[in-house]
């Protein structure tokens, strides 16, 4: 009797590889995810059925992310952008859900809104902080220490502030790789309070 409820409920296609979604009335495979239909309390387990046509939750040994992109094949795609940086599985879902408002962090006080990351986006992103001389081994230690990079804007952000500090702090070359290593919250810099703190500390050039 036993074996039979228990085969029967949802909970016994949790140690499936794979997952379906289904939208449209269409049927798609997927993996790594959870339906927010299910108990969290099941939050360790490795993979799972997706039934929800709207929300999913990332779900990896420890670290449990929801999303709220229509197809989470964006989110693996994302996580595959991150493969030659040597992160495990689930420090790619904390990466990406910190960058994205999907995990709070400090850095965006309260202004960041869930957003679905984009794999072209953060692949520009990764191939300027390169073009600043960064290797793949700089990179694992700069997105470690500051996750939310990948969420700041490139042409808002990452490329004027890089401006700011080679023209007017005369910053180049190694001296630029060496403070990107040491501080590279000052790419995501976007206030300049002037002493008359606008609240925004951790985004403020008052902390370079």
């Amino acid at each position: 009797m036993l074996g039979n409820s228990l085969a029967s409920s949802p909970l016994a296609t949790l140690g499936l590889a794979k997952c379906f979604h289904h939208s449209a009335g269409e049927f798609a495979t997927y993996t790594n995810v959870l339906p927010l239909g299910l108990n969290s309390s099941h939050h360790g387990l490795t993979g799972g059925v997706g039934t929800s046509r709207n929300k999913w939750i990332v779900v990896c040994s420890t670290t449990q992310v929801e999303t709220s992109s229509e197809d989470p094949k964006t989110w693996e795609e994302c996580k595959e952008a991150l493969s030659c940086f040597d992160f495990s599985v689930e420090e790619k879902d904390k990466i990406l859900g910190k960058a994205f408002g999907h995990i709070h962090s400090p850095y965006w006080t309260e202004e960041r809104a869930k957003e679905s990351p984009k794999v072209e986006t953060l692949n520009q992103i990764l191939e300027f902080l390169r073009s600043l001389g960064l290797s793949d081994e700089d990179l694992h230690k700069v997105v470690k220490k500051f996750p939310e990079v990948l969420g700041c804007s490139l042409e808002e952000e990452m490329k004027p502030n890089i401006g700011i500090l080679e023209n007017q702090w005369g910053i180049t070359g190694k001296s630029l790789r060496n403070l990107l290593l040491r501080n590279p919250k000052v790419l995501g810099f976007n206030v300049d309070c002037k002493g008359d703190c606008a609240a925004q500390c951790t985004r403020c050039w008052v902390r370079f």
